[in-house]
C-alpha cells in the first residue's frame, strides 16, 4: 500500500471507531458498512464530485461541508461522520476517496463478525468461496464478467452462500463481485482477507496438503508457525491429492514447499539436465 495513501487512511480511521462506538455501539456495523459502500458507489460514478471531494487545494473542512450537504439525511449519522473524515484528508489520487470509503465499509462488516465471535469463520468462508470460484471456470467467468449486471452476480452469490455461511461472509462476497475500485473479484477477496487478518493482528498462511490435517496436526502447525513469525497465524488448509504427500505453506510472498510432488519434479529435472 502506498505510503501517502496509508497515512491519510490512518488519519481518517479514528472516525470509523467513533461511529461504531457512538451511543454505546448502537449503530449496526453491517448497516454502516453497506452505507459506506453506497456512498463510495455514488462518488465513483460522478467524476466531477470525485475530483471536488479529493481536491488537495480545498480545505478539509470545506470538503467535509460539501459531503454533509450532499449526504445529510440520506445516510445514517455514522456513515456521514466517516465520509466527512475521509474527504477531509489529502489523498494522492482522486480515486483514493472511493477506495478509502470501500475499505472502511469492509472494516465495519468485519467489526460485526468480530462482535459476534465469528471473524475466524468469515475468514475461512471467504477463502473457501474464492477457491471454489477459481476452481470452477463457469462460475469464475460469471462472477468476474465486468459486463454482467451487478444485481445478477449478487443474486448468484446469494444462491451459493445465503443461509450456509455467516451473514458477513455473504455481504463481503456480494461486495467483491460488485467490484471494488479497479480491483478484480479475486483480488478484492484477497484484500478483504488481509483486512480480517490485520484486525486480529494475525498472519495468514495457506497450507496445501494431500490429505486433511488432524486437529492435533493443525494445532501443532499453528504453534510452530506462530512461534517462527512472532505473531498468531491463521491457517487456511487446502486439500490437494496431487501433492502426493507432505505440505506446502504460503505466507505472503514466502513459500515453504515440502511436498512429495515438488521433490519428485526436482529429481526429474536433475535427471534430464
Amino acid at each position: 500500500m502506498r505510503t501517502a495513501f496509508r497515512r491519510s487512511l490512518q488519519d481518517a480511521s479514528g472516525a470509523l471507531g467513533e461511529a461504531l462506538s457512538h451511543e454505546g455501539g448502537s449503530i449496526d456495523p453491517t448497516t454502516l458498512g453497506q452505507e459506506l459502500w453506497a456512498v463510495a458507489k455514488v462518488v465513483d460514478a460522478n467524476p466531477t464530485l470525485r475530483r471536488n471531494l479529493a481536491d488537495p487545494s480545498r480545505e478539509g473542512a470545506d470538503k467535509a461541508a460539501l459531503a454533509e450537504r450532499l449526504l445529510g439525511g440520506k445516510v445514517g449519522a455514522g456513515a456521514l461522520h466517516v465520509a466527512k473524515a475521509v474527504v477531509a484528508q489529502r489523498w494522492p489520487e482522486a480515486g483514493d476517496v472511493v477506495s478509502a470509503l470501500q475499505r472502511f465499509g469492509v472494516d465495519a462488516v468485519l467489526e460485526s463478525a468480530q462482535r459476534h465471535g465469528r471473524l475466524d469463520q468469515v475468514e475461512d468462508e471467504l477463502f473457501r468461496f474464492g477457491r471454489i470460484v477459481n476452481g470452477t471456470p463457469e462460475l469464475q467467468a460469471a462472477l468476474s464478467d465486468r459486463r454482467a449486471e451487478v444485481g445478477a452476480k449478487a443474486t448468484l452469490v446469494d444462491q451459493l452462500l445465503a443461509g450456509k455461511v455467516a451473514p458477513e461472509s455473504v455481504l463481503l462476497a456480494r461486495q467483491s463481485v460488485a467490484g471494488t475500485r479497479g480491483t478484480r473479484f479475486d483480488r478484492a477477496l484477497e484484500a478483504f482477507l488481509e483486512q480480517a487478518a490485520e484486525r486480529q493482528q494475525q498472519v495468514t498462511a495457506t497450507v496445501i496438503s494431500a490429505v486433511p490435517l488432524t486437529q492435533e496436526q493443525h494445532d501443532k502447525l499453528i504453534a510452530v508457525l506462530s512461534s517462527q513469525y512472532g505473531r498468531q497465524v491463521h491457517a487456511n488448509v487446502v486439500v490437494d491429492p496431487e501433492v502426493v504427500g507432505g505440505i506446502k505453506i504460503e505466507i505472503g510472498e514466502e513459500v515453504l514447499d515440502g511436498t512429495v510432488s515438488t521433490r519428485l519434479a526436482d529429481v526429474r529435472r536433475r535427471m534430464t539436465a
